[in-house]
Formats: structure tokens, sequence, C-alpha cells
């Protein structure tokens, strides 16, 4: 069996835990970059992230992650004096989700008391994390490649328009998951990609009339 180094001495991190400190840090981080400029978050606790969060200073690691600090920057430490800084408003509760992982958190983010998205997460030990759901749709993020996020309309030729304008840039597929509630309805698509986009790829995405927005994650 192969063991990679990253899987024995573990992330470069701030401590103490990498699953509810390292992981719930960079879990945040990766979900803030779904929302737009957002004034209030609200973390919803599940399982282990609820009962054993505290002492490991996983709220900490969650506010300071959507406020885009890493997991190995001593900030994190510092994160409600810095969201008092930046004026960020917060409130944690213990929640419930079904079907998911015991460290995990649905994290909603705000503006003016409007919900933009509701994203949930979870942190499965070493650093990694999954982002599971977005607005109620599954999804499955990971954060270890570029990632593009797009609303669509369920219709014939949006997902040629996507992959055509991708191959146009030159940027290479590595997944895809469309996700949809009903037929001809709303859906989301998730894109892993191997390289970085520029501005003028997410405009051509955004031309087509079926395309209600497009997100670009990077790492």
């Amino acid at each position: 069996m192969s063991v990679s180094i990253f899987q024995v001495a573990g992330p470069v991190m701030i401590g103490p835990s990498s699953s509810h400190t390292a992981g719930a840090a960079r879990l945040g981080r990766i979900a803030a970059k779904l929302a737009d400029s957002f004034d209030f978050v609200s973390f919803g606790l599940h399982g282990s992230f609820a009962d054993t969060g505290k002492g490991h200073g996983t709220d900490k690691a969650l506010l300071a992650g959507v406020m885009g600090i890493r997991e190995d920057d001593e900030a994190l430490g510092q994160a409600f004096a810095l969201a008092a800084e930046k004026h960020l408003d917060f409130e944690f509760h213990r929640t419930e989700l079904a079907g998911i992982h015991e460290n995990s958190v649905r994290i909603g983010f705000y503006r003016e008391g409007r919900l933009l998205c509701e994203i949930d997460g979870s942190s499965l030990g070493g650093g990694t994390v999954l982002i599971s759901r977005i607005d109620g749709y599954e999804v499955e993020l990971t954060g270890n490649l570029p990632a593009f996020f797009i609303r669509q309309q369920d219709k014939c030729g949006v997902l040629s328009h996507i992959t055509k304008v991708l191959a146009e840039h030159g940027i290479n597929i590595a997944t895809m998951k469309v996700s949809r509630k009903n037929r001809s309805e709303d859906a989301t698509c998730v894109i892993e990609v191997d390289e970085g986009a520029a501005e003028e790829l997410l405009n051509k995405m955004k031309a087509h009339p079926d395309i209600y927005d497009v997100k670009f994650i990077g790492v």
C-alpha cells in the first residue's frame, strides 16, 4: 500500500487539529469564494464540529477561512478581532445535516439580510475537505483543483457551450458533475480543471442566455 508524505505528516497548519482546525479554515475559505460580498455569516455546526469544535478552535478557523485566512496563517487565532475590524457579523449554532460526514458545517452567507448562498461542507481529515451541497444542489467540490461553479437552465446546448469555451482557451477538464432538481428547470455544474481562468473566458461562458452565473474557484 502506498502512503504519501502528506498522509504521514499532515498539512502545514496552525493547530491543534488537522480536521477541526486546518480543515475547517480551508473549508470556510473555499466556501467564501462562492459568495459575493457579504456582511453576515451563519455557521450551523453538525456532529463532531458541534460537540468538540470549541476546544479545537473550529469556530475561529471557520470564521478565519471565510475572511480568506489560510490554515497556516497565525492570524487564524485572531479571527474574532479581525471580523470586528472588517465589520463582519457572524453567529454559530448547532444543526443536524442529513447524509453527511460528522465534521460538517452549513455556512450561510448574507448581505443586508438577504441570503446569498448556503453551502454544506465537511472536513475529512488531514486538511482535506468536501463541499457536498450548494443551495441544496448535490455537488462534489474538493478545492484540490481550480473549478468552475455554474448556475444554468437545464436545456440542451448549455453544456456544449461551456465545454466549447474551455476548449477554445486550451483548458482541460478533470471532472464534471451536473446536478438538477427537476427536468428543464435550474441546474448546476461543477467543473474541475487543470489550469486557471481569465476574465475573458468567464465572460464568454456568461454570454449564453441560459447561464445565470459563473464563479471560478482557484486553489
